[in-house]
């Protein structure tokens, strides 16, 4: 009853608190460096804004609170987050209530969906050859270099380049959530990193590598048309799947959590299509999706760190070809 009343509060401090806006701008976005970066440069652009952090499962739920809000011909603008099934009823009724809505995104849509959203929402752009903040910086600050710069070192990052060391930096402080207010103000401000997210980033890094350490003891393979690296997560899945790949040779790595949702990172830009199957997506090389864990699938990934799912996964990425 306690977490009831508790949950309560907190949706009725964020509806007061979106009520009370003092910006013109709601910006949605994903919990990363992207996210971060994005938002950055509405910052730039826009001056005040109100921002509103969503894991990819809450994103609806987000949404629609927003949308039951007075928009007052304010501008919700949703980036990095990519289209779902019922966000197309929930656009309807907040342009009803007022809202101009903006989406920029870099995750992969049909054509379908493109065709959906671009009929109900005032401006849509998707474009898959970028990250988000490579979007929204192309959008809202053309002419701006040092937009271009935070562009540059974010898809560093999120597109799996690895060239700019700034860009692990940034990315690995990011997995904390509690520091992206940090790292975006960083960005706005001009600078990639100062004194403060350098210190973060040293402790993270010991942390990281014992993670990392942890899911290479339990990582099992499963050989066929790719190589096939399961392991769980201890924290940082990029990272310990980048550390799998690297250490092990594999073609396609998927980082376990233990509520069954996990993340698929690949060489053959197959990631976001294998994905698909499991109530996921995402991108070519990088996506998530989420396996339904029974009691006994728990159990059994907890204790054996195993589960019946590697086995359906490693089937359907034998019968998964690139698009």
């Amino acid at each position: 009853m306690c977490s009831n009343r508790s949950n309560k509060k907190d949706k009725n401090n964020f509806f007061k608190a979106i009520n009370e806006r003092k910006s013109k701008i709601v910006h949605l976005t994903h919990n990363d460096l992207d996210a971060a970066g994005c938002d950055a440069i509405h910052r730039i652009k826009y001056g005040k804004t109100f921002t509103i952090w969503s894991s990819v499962g809450k994103f609806l739920t987000n949404l629609s609170a927003v949308s039951k809000v007075s928009g007052k011909g304010d501008t919700l603008s949703i980036s990095d987050l990519g289209y779902q099934k019922g966000a197309a009823e929930i656009i309807k009724s907040a342009k009803k209530n007022g809202w101009v809505i903006e989406w920029r995104d870099h995750h992969r849509w049909s054509d379908e969906e493109i065709s959906e959203i671009s009929k109900i929402s005032d401006y849509l752009c998707v474009d898959t050859g970028t990250c988000a903040t490579g979007v929204v910086a192309r959008d809202l600050m053309p002419e701006d270099k040092w937009s271009k710069d935070i562009a540059h070192v974010v898809c560093d990052y999120d597109l799996w380049r690895h060239n700019d060391p700034n860009s692990k930096i940034l990315g690995e402080v990011c997995t904390k959530r509690k520091y992206l207010d940090m790292v975006r103000d960083c960005l706005e401000k001009g600078s990639v990193t100062n004194e403060k997210i350098l210190e973060i980033y040293e402790s993270i890094s010991k942390e990281k590598n014992d993670s990392i350490r942890k899911s290479l003891k339990h990582t099992r393979i499963l050989e066929g048309r790719y190589k096939i690296a399961f392991a769980p997560l201890y924290g940082y899945p990029s990272e310990t799947a980048h550390a799998i790949r690297e250490k092990l040779h594999t073609d396609i790595e998927v980082i376990v959590s233990e509520n069954g949702k996990f993340s698929i990172r690949s060489v053959p830009p197959v990631s976001h299509l294998i994905a698909k199957s499991f109530n996921g997506g995402g991108h070519p090389p990088a996506a998530g999706g989420s396996f339904k864990f029974t009691l006994a699938d728990k159990v059994s990934f907890l204790v054996l760190k195993k589960n019946r799912y590697y086995q359906m996964l490693f089937n359907v990425a034998e019968k998964t070809s690139e698009e």
